[in-house]
C-alpha cells in the first residue's frame, strides 16, 4: 500500500526531472557538424569545455554574480523578515506586509527588468536627477548595461526567495528565549548574532539555495541587463543552442548542474535543512 501511495510522485519525477536529465547527459557525449547532430559517444565537448580558458571566466563571472546576489539578497532579506517577525506584532499587519512584498512577483521578471531601463539609463530618472542636483557632470555609464545593472536586477528578482524562509524560521523562534538572552545581560546585537542568527541559519540555507540555483542557471537577466557584455554559464548554453551546437550546450548544462549540486550539497552539510521541512 505504502508503494501505491508514492508511485504517482515517482513517476511524475521519473518523467519530468530524471529522463529529461538523462537525455542531456546522453546528448551531451553526441558528435556534432554545422548541420547535424552525430549520436556517438565522444569527449570532446567535454574536452572542448575544460582544456578553454574561457570557461572558467566564464564560471567565474557567474559565480561573481552568485556571490553578490546572495550577499545583498541575504541582507535585505533578513532585514526585512527580522523587521516583520519581531518588530510587527499583529499577524494581520505581518500578513499584509509580507503581501505587499509580493506585489512586484505579480508581473513577469522581463517587465520587472524592462523597469529598470528608464531608471538606469543615460537620460533616466537616476542620472537627471543628479545632473540636476550637482552632484555630477556628466551621466554616469556604468549604471546601465553593466555588471552593476545585473546584479540590481538579481537582486530586485530574487530577494523574496530570501524573505520567505527566513521569515518562516524567525517566526518559529520562542519569544521566552530572547527574554532570557536579555534576562541574562545580553544587549541587542549579542542577542541577535549568538540567539537569533544560529535559529535562523536552517531558513537562511533554504534561501540560499533558491538564490544560488537561479542566479546560475539564468541567461535572461545578464543579457538584457548587461547589454551582452557580460558572460555566464547561462549565456554562453543560450548562444550554443542558437548555433545548434546541442551537445556542446548538453555539456555545459552537466556540468552546470554538477556545480550547483554540489554547491547545495556543502550548504545542506553545514546547516540542518531538514528542521525547516
Amino acid at each position: 500500500m505504502r508503494y501505491l501511495q508514492v508511485l504517482p510522485l515517482t513517476l511524475i519525477l521519473l518523467i519530468f526531472l530524471v529522463v529529461p536529465i538523462a537525455l542531456i547527459g546522453v546528448v551531451s557525449f553526441w558528435d556534432y557538424s554545422e548541420f547535424a547532430l552525430i549520436p556517438d559517444f565522444v569527449w570532446t565537448n567535454y574536452e572542448e569545455l575544460f582544456s578553454s580558458s574561457l570557461t572558467y571566466s566564464i564560471y567565474l563571472s557567474t559565480f561573481k554574480f552568485a556571490a553578490l546576489t546572495w550577499l545583498f539578497t541575504l541582507l535585505i532579506g533578513f532585514t526585512v523578515a527580522y523587521f516583520l517577525a519581531f518588530h510587527v506584532h499583529q499577524l494581520k499587519w505581518q500578513i499584509a506586509l509580507f503581501l505587499l512584498c509580493t506585489i512586484p512577483f505579480w508581473t513577469s521578471n522581463i517587465i520587472r527588468m524592462i523597469a529598470w531601463i528608464p531608471v538606469l539609463g543615460r537620460h533616466g530618472l537616476v542620472n537627471q536627477g543628479l545632473l540636476a542636483t550637482g552632484v555630477i557632470d556628466e551621466p554616469l555609464e556604468w549604471l546601465l548595461f553593466s555588471d552593476f545593472a545585473v546584479v540590481l536586477a538579481f537582486v530586485h528578482l530574487f530577494t523574496l526567495f530570501m524573505v520567505v524562509p527566513i521569515f518562516n524560521s524567525m517566526m518559529r523562534i520562542d519569544h521566552s528565549i530572547i527574554e532570557a538572552a536579555y534576562d541574562g545581560g545580553a544587549g541587542p546585537w549579542r542577542t541577535l548574532w549568538h540567539v537569533i542568527l544560529p535559529l535562523c541559519k536552517p531558513g537562511i540555507a533554504i534561501g540560499s539555495i533558491f538564490v544560488i540555483t537561479l542566479v546560475m542557471g539564468d541567461f535572461v537577466t545578464v543579457q538584457m541587463m548587461s547589454g551582452g557584455q557580460s558572460a555566464s554559464v547561462g549565456v554562453a548554453m543560450n548562444n550554443k543552442r542558437a548555433l545548434l551546437q546541442y551537445p556542446a550546450a548538453a555539456a555545459d548544462a552537466i556540468i552546470l548542474l554538477s556545480v550547483v549540486l554540489m554547491m547545495v550539497a556543502a550548504l545542506m552539510r553545514i546547516v540542518n535543512v531538514r528542521k525547516e521541512l
